[in-house]
């Protein structure tokens, strides 16, 4: 079983990993969510917390907008897949990382179900 954290705002993913309040995480197996997806909602920005959160919730991977230097390699170091440079639609985003197909600096666009890479 994985764990997956996604920093978001509103239906996208958050643009940066260290100002977002509003966290999903899903666990997932074989490409099919296990259980009901969890949002949690951060009293204020805290890129401390949101690492905390990573370790104490055994996240497996994380999937996020523009994330700093230092907590990429923090979350690296204790071994997250991070795929970061992520734009769109957080379900369709959830829908990439299912069948594997999600990429770092994937753009995701709507209504014509393009898929960038950059």
């Amino acid at each position: 079983m994985r764990k997956l954290l996604m920093p978001i705002q509103g239906d996208f993913i958050a643009p940066r990993f260290d100002l977002a309040t509003e966290i999903l995480i899903v666990n997932f197996e074989n490409g099919t969510v296990q259980g009901d997806p969890k949002t949690i909602i951060m009293e204020r920005p805290s890129d401390e917390e949101l690492c905390q959160m990573v370790v104490k919730e055994n996240v497996t991977d994380v999937v996020c907008g523009g994330i700093e230097e230092l907590h990429y390699n923090f979350l690296v170091w204790k071994k997250v897949a991070v795929c970061d440079s992520v734009i769109g639609g957080w379900k369709k985003v959830l829908e990439k990382v299912l069948d594997n197909t999600l990429s770092q600096g994937d753009i995701i666009l709507f209504g014509d179900e393009q898929l960038l890479t950059l």
